[in-house]
């Protein structure tokens, strides 16, 4: 049975009205769990926040720079992007200077989730493509990956291909966990998605805040190459407004959500990896339970903080902007070093 505890919970009045489960879990630079509310070993999709690890293998093998791809578009692949028009003309210039077309990607058309662009779209009389979809920046990635490793373009959605198998071995590396140990289902974009425990996603998350404590020499040498480029470019993270874009902005932190309440944040001058699972698959809960922890933690960068706090402080308002309850951790961060 899944380990997951109270970790917020919503009062209407003076009346809990909904409890948020799930677990978080803090590791230290050399991976020790230092905090945890539930078991850190309980095993989670990494979902859409093991994006940045997927980009590796692309940038190891100097791809962006083979094709003349820009910093900005490259971001671009660990990106859920909110299909907003930076977005879509990012994704358009990837796909013509590699050489690619749009029904290469495995996806069905669909609309953009941003509210605004799919607005946008409608008065523009535009039909639903591959490119509005959120995933269609790692499928980029795992495209050019996949020619470049000698595999069939359109096999790389399989997890016997060449691309996923590289990816597989990259999560394992940057989880610290052996390939055998991971646990592959498939994503609702239709490639591979992997579960860990959720102390390895916060070591994966560390890894990528901490260059230094990479093993591997090809991954630490993408990933210093990499990981600046989400915080120069994180609007393309997701989008307007939205918690990656704010929270990556930050140059101190490399954070990305995923699917079903699923968070990875690391801190790169505290020399931590971070991550959280909300069980109901609630994402209004993240940037509340971040701003918690970096609270407790001391965190210096008091205007992230207030950033979080202005997506979702503890405060709720009915749709009259009425304050009608508040929200309440049901955890103390307590560091053991």
């Amino acid at each position: 049975m899944p380990s997951y505890k109270p970790l917020v919970c919503e009062y209407r009045g003076e009346l809990i009205d909904l409890t948020h489960q799930g677990y978080i879990c803090i590791v230290d630079e050399n991976s020790n769990v230092i905090f945890s509310v539930g078991s850190p070993d309980e095993k989670v999709f990494y979902r859409s926040s093991s994006k940045p690890i997927q980009a590796l293998p692309l940038i190891a093998r100097g791809l962006d720079r083979e094709y003349g791809l820009t910093e900005e578009e490259t971001a671009i692949f660990a990106a859920s992007h909110a299909g907003e028009k930076f977005h879509i003309a990012a994704l358009e210039s990837i796909a013509e200077k590699a050489g690619l077309t749009e029904d290469m990607w495995i996806m069905k058309p669909t609309v953009p989730v941003s509210k605004a662009a799919n607005e946008e779209r409608i008065r523009e009389g535009k039909a639903p493509r591959k490119f509005y979809h959120n995933c269609a920046g790692k499928h980029a990635a795992l495209i050019i990956t996949q020619r470049a490793l000698g595999g069939e373009i359109e096999d790389y959605w399989k997890l016997d291909s060449k691309v996923q198998q590289e990816v597989l071995r990259t999560v394992a590396l940057m989880s610290e966990c052996r390939e055998e140990d991971i646990t592959v289902g498939i994503d609702g974009c239709g490639v591979p998605v992997f579960a860990v425990g959720m102390k390895n996603i916060a070591a994966a998350f560390k890894n990528l805040a901490c260059l230094d404590t990479i093993k591997d020499e090809g991954l630490r040498r993408a990933a210093e190459t990499f990981v600046p480029r989400m915080n120069k470019y994180s609007h393309m993270i997701r989008g307007t407004g939205y918690l990656c874009s704010i929270i990556n902005q930050d140059s101190n932190i490399v954070a990305k959500g995923g699917a079903a309440g699923v968070y990875g944040c690391g801190l790169k001058k505290e020399r931590l990896g971070i991550s959280m699972k909300l069980a109901d698959g609630c994402e209004d809960v993240w940037p509340f339970i971040l701003s918690e922890i970096f609270k407790a933690i001391g965190y210096e960068n008091g205007e992230t903080i207030e950033k979080l706090d202005a997506l979702h402080g503890p405060n709720i308002y009915n749709d009259n902007d009425t304050l009608v309850g508040h929200w309440e951790p049901m955890f103390k961060v307590e560091i053991k070093r």
